[in-house]
């Protein structure tokens, strides 16, 4: 008996998201954070989740400086900021004490714009993904996340 991944990880418990593939390749995430919603980069290379310095207000952080610089696409050395106990929600799954690293979006965002694709909020990363025990279904573009 074939048993689909779908069926399989839905059974155990996992939700699932819808992803969207956008122009320059990259899977793009809706998410909540601190009751907001916004649009994100699905990155498994990204240590940790981002949000830019403009979405401070938009998503209510309570932000203290940091020492760490960022390193990432095409740029290094950047500027940080962080903010703690963020509540985050995607799709069904949630999580109350999240971290999350503010830097200089504009790189990121510039790129989008020049291929056509919406600016983003953020990036969803490694963090986030481990904390879901997430798995990705590249074919059907579906994120699942453990409830």
């Amino acid at each position: 008996m074939d048993i689909s991944l779908q069926d399989f990880l839905l059974n155990k418990a996992y939700t699932k998201i819808k992803l969207k593939l956008t122009k320059t390749n990259h899977f793009e995430i809706k998410a909540t954070i601190n009751g907001v919603k916004g649009r994100f980069i699905l990155d498994t290379g990204a240590s940790s989740s981002c949000v830019g310095f403009e979405a401070i207000e938009t998503f209510k952080l309570k932000v203290k400086d940091s020492k760490i610089l960022a390193a990432g696409a095409g740029a290094i050395d950047m500027e940080t900021k962080m903010s703690r106990k963020n509540k985050i929600k995607i799709g069904k799954w949630n999580h109350n004490k999240v971290v999350l690293v503010l830097f200089n979006l504009v790189h990121v965002n510039t790129a989008l714009i020049n291929h056509n694709s919406k600016p983003v909020d953020g990036i969803i990363g490694a963090d986030i993904l481990k904390k879901g025990k997430a798995v990705i279904d590249y074919e059907k573009k579906y994120l699942y996340l453990k409830l």
